[in-house]
């Protein structure tokens, strides 16, 4: 789906080849948007191939707190794994959806794996890692290291 026709005549002569590219790749995300707008690609028997959950990362002096939305996701098929830099989640999305009625019966599943990493702003203490999962909502606290925690230094006039 290109939202405007368009043509590049610059190009054709040998003009601005970046311009055309970022254009080519706006092209892309527009039609994967509208083709698929939550990420999710199915094969055509209602399996998930491609799914990554959305993330927030915030981070204060003592700590980093990442939030993850993985509605669908039970914690006992979810996995998270801490290094000093880096947070890896994954898991399995098991989904099934049934729906009765009078004349009718409509039955999906949806199932895929996923794999997110985050390379963290600073770096945690692995053995001191607290995550909750609530409501289709993960939330991992980790604690930064001293020697990540900022300090503030006085300057003195000279």
């Amino acid at each position: 789906m290109t939202l405007i026709p368009w043509k590049n005549k610059r190009h054709e002569e040998g003009g601005n080849a970046p311009l055309v590219s970022f254009r080519s790749e706006m092209d892309r995300l527009f039609n994967n948007f509208f083709n698929d707008p939550f990420g999710m690609v199915e094969t055509g028997l209602g399996a998930l191939t491609e799914w990554t959950p959305t993330l927030d990362v915030t981070e204060n002096e003592s700590e980093i707190t990442v939030r993850a939305e993985l509605p669908g996701v039970k914690p006992e098929d979810l996995d998270v794994t801490v290094t000093s830099e880096t947070l890896v989640l994954s898991g399995e999305k098991k989904e099934t959806s049934e729906k009765k009625g009078q004349n009718y019966w409509h039955s999906e599943s949806r199932y895929g794996s996923f794999r997110r990493q985050v390379r963290l702003p600073a770096e945690v203490d692995a053995e001191n890692v607290e995550a909750k999962f609530s409501h289709g909502v993960l939330e991992v606290h980790l604690k930064k290291t001293a020697a990540a925690k900022s300090k503030r230094i006085n300057v003195k006039e000279a």
